[in-house]
């Protein structure tokens, strides 16, 4: 795919201001785009956490909280777990939801930068990002500072979305992504643009391996990745083994 790389990321500096503009049918997005394996992609996503009922909880690029309300659930909860992301209309629908849910004691939403985590230095045990590192300029440094806000053995887990290496399914996934995600996205949201972003960002933001040497290049080891739904989507895990 060309693209005007100078104006891409000009465009990912910018993208939360998307998400400040879709916020009211962003989750019922994820859900009609995904055919409803986003639920499955975020419990999978818990398992891969190690923990079961206490430590410390980092979200980035929260959203609307789904992830983070997710891990709390299929996890059996944490002691604390903290949300952050720089949209702001996002981040009031993450509060409503806790607050609806029940859960406005057990979580807190901070207005942050993920390349600049408003939080003190190794004071989580999971830092979790989902569909968020591709719209960093770069990813390294988001993955860095990730890495400083966790505990010795703390685990860093990326949802993120990929490309799948079977040739024929790759080129249908790559036609529904150009062809009729933007379509749906636009009928849905009234947004054409944000979901043309979305496609050139799946295509071109690195997966797989490439993206396995950016955490190791962050300073993270054991560095593993778990594809699923036949690619379209993979999890990245690494482990914070030391200062």
């Amino acid at each position: 795919m060309d693209i005007d790389h100078g104006k891409y990321i000009e465009e990912k500096k910018s993208a939360w201001k998307i998400f400040d503009r879709i916020y009211k049918k962003y989750d019922l997005l994820n859900h009609l785009l995904s055919l409803g394996f986003d639920f499955h992609w975020r419990k999978k996503l818990s398992s891969l956490t190690g923990r079961k009922g206490d430590g410390m909880l980092l979200d980035l690029a929260t959203g609307t909280g789904d992830v983070l309300f997710s891990l709390i659930k299929h996890s059996g909860g944490f002691n604390k777990a903290v949300g952050v992301d720089m949209s702001f209309n996002m981040l009031s629908h993450a509060v409503r939801k806790s607050v609806k849910r029940g859960k406005s004691g057990d979580v807190e939403f901070i207005l942050g930068d993920a390349n600049s985590i408003p939080v003190k230095t190794g004071s989580f045990d999971i830092a979790t990002m989902a569909f968020g590192i591709r719209n960093i300029s770069d990813p390294v440094i988001a993955l860095r500072d990730i890495r400083r806000t966790l505990a010795k053995d703390g685990r860093a887990l990326i949802l993120e979305f990929s490309l799948p290496e079977n040739r024929f399914l790759k080129s249908v996934h790559l036609f529904y992504l150009r062809y009729f995600l933007p379509v749906i996205g636009k009928l849905i949201s009234g947004d054409v643009e944000a979901y043309r972003y979305l496609n050139k960002t799946i295509e071109v933001f690195p997966y797989g391996d490439k993206f396995i040497k950016l955490m190791e290049e962050a300073g993270f080891t054991e560095c593993e990745k778990f594809p699923l739904t036949m690619g379209v989507v993979t999890i990245y895990r690494g482990i914070k083994t030391n200062g």
